[in-house]
């Protein structure tokens, strides 16, 4: 993940009150949301396939999409160092955005992968 703030050291974007606000690179958050998106769409198809193979069904292939959605989210935050204000604006870009976007490829990697080990 590429770090967000810019080189200079600071420049205050207030006049009066003195505080520093941090300066964000579009490029690198650009790219840090890219590897999230790319990450999340992976670990859909995969977790997928799995769930088809294990043989979930009904609201057991859900849960086990939420739970690896919410196990990728933890490791996105370790992997940004528990310091996410350095590769991300908001903490809520790397929890939740793209949560519910890999579900559609999730759904139907599950029911592919469930009809050919469990059907045919």
């Amino acid at each position: 993940m590429a770090v967000l703030e810019d080189g200079r050291a600071s420049e205050k974007r207030s006049g009066d009150d003195g505080d520093d606000l941090p300066i964000f690179n579009a490029e690198n958050l650009q790219s840090n949301m890219k590897s999230i998106y790319y990450s999340r769409s992976f670990l859909s198809i995969i977790g997928g396939v799995v769930a088809g193979i294990w043989g979930f069904t009904g609201l057991m292939g859900f849960v086990f999409y939420f739970l690896i959605m919410a196990t990728a989210s933890l490791g996105f935050v370790a992997k940004a160092k528990f310091s996410t204000h350095k590769y991300f604006d908001c903490r809520n870009r790397i929890l939740m955005d793209g949560f519910l976007g890999g579900l559609m490829s999730f759904v139907l990697f599950w029911t592919f992968a469930y009809d050919i080990v469990h059907i045919f």
